[in-house]
């Protein structure tokens, strides 16, 4: 990866200078909204609603505000939409743009660029290195989605499969290194792959003002998911001089919230061993992203949410958005709909008016048979579940 030292700093404007460089090489992804999730997530209990909709669809919806919940207008910022199908192109295109500005584009050829990753960063760094006729080695874990190895195979020179935990696949990696002599471009542990990630934001903001008359409006808060921390710690970069509060959103099914515990314990936590189905929040935030998440003034909170919360939530953008999301990008919505202190915090602070929200729907691969998998239970007649 490009040398530390020689990356912008960790700014807002460095967050637009990379998204100048990689903006012909990444969609514009939209940002859309959702009158029927806004009226579910204001209601005051969206769980009771929503687990009764889907044992009574005929049951009608009482959209009527009440007192002391909160209420909200979200903005959704569709990463599914991406290239690969994830933000994590963003990143992808900035690390490989600055190791050619670095080191040039014949020696980078010749070494060729290699990582680990549990699927979208994967995709995203074949598809860059690709674009730019370098090769590249990926290491995944023998469990990963099959839609992402069939993503990362699409470019990728070559696709190495290890354990699921990060030090499994960085002895894998290691090994792939030692041969190859490939540079390593980190997942989401470095300034380039925070400030690439950090377009998400800028995007964000600038669709957000298109969207409204009212020119002072703006973004009350924004909600990303967290597991490495790249994405969090980009988004965070860019807001860190506006106004709009940043907050974290990830699974607690196994540990995997460590970004929350690790706040709380005052030091970063650094391995996790978790199987939830938010299968790209499976990992420790890095050492750079640290430094950004755990500083209150930039991230304001962490909230984490249960399995049966994302697969609720996921099924709801489903059905209503007409979006297909993985689990990881569902953290960020049931955090709204289902985590009491951050609706708690809402209610108190929105003065009489919706709070605007920025959700970001970080990714959308998935496969047809995880799906099914996910929500047989819940479609199956009384007989079938017996």
């Amino acid at each position: 990866m490009a040398d530390s030292s020689t990356c912008l700093p960790l700014v807002p404007q460095s967050v637009t200078d990379a998204h100048t460089k990689i903006k012909e090489h990444i969609h514009r992804t939209p940002l859309l909204t959702s009158k029927t999730i806004n009226d579910i997530a204001s209601s005051p209990d969206p769980a009771i609603y929503l687990s009764d909709s889907i044992a009574n669809p005929s049951k009608p919806f009482d959209s009527e505000h009440t007192d002391g919940v909160p209420k909200f207008n979200l903005f959704f910022k569709c990463e599914n939409f991406q290239r690969i199908g994830a933000f994590k192109a963003r990143g992808a295109f900035y690390a490989i743009t600055r190791l050619i500005d670095t080191m040039t584009l014949p020696v980078l050829r010749e070494k060729g660029v290699i990582t680990h990753s549990s699927g979208n960063h994967a995709q995203a760094l074949s598809l860059a290195a690709h674009t730019f006729k370098v090769p590249s080695y990926v290491v995944m874990p023998q469990i990963s989605t099959s839609s992402k190895v069939l993503g990362a195979k699409r470019y990728a020179k070559e696709v190495i499969f290890s354990g699921s935990t990060s030090h499994e696949r960085e002895a894998a990696m290691a090994q792939v290194q030692a041969r190859t002599g490939a540079i390593f471009v980190p997942p989401f542990d470095h300034p380039d792959i925070v400030l690439g990630q950090g377009t998400v934001g800028r995007e964000m903001s600038e669709q957000f003002q298109e969207l409204l008359v009212d020119e002072k409006a703006q973004l009350d808060a924004v909600l990303s998911p967290i597991g490495g921390g790249g994405l969090l710690a980009g988004i965070a970069t860019w807001f860190s001089d506006k106004e709009t509060t940043v907050f974290g959103a990830e699974p607690s099914f196994q540990g995997a919230d460590d970004a929350k515990r690790g706040r709380r314990a005052g030091s970063r936590i650094t391995s996790v061993r978790s199987l939830t189905i938010a299968d790209g929040l499976r990992m420790p935030v890095g050492l750079v992203n640290w430094e950004i998440v755990r500083d209150k003034k930039k991230v304001e909170e962490i909230y984490s949410v249960s399995e049966d919360e994302i697969k609720m939530t996921m099924r709801l953008v489903l059905e209503r958005m007409k979006l297909v999301v993985e689990p990881s990008a569902c953290t960020t919505l049931a955090v709204v709909l289902f985590n009491p202190d951050f609706r708690r915090l809402v209610a108190e602070s929105q003065n009489g008016r919706p709070w605007n929200v920025g959700v970001v729907f970080s990714g959308g691969n998935t496969t047809v048979k995880i799906i099914s998998t996910l929500f047989a239970d819940d479609d199956a007649s009384p007989k079938e579940k017996s």
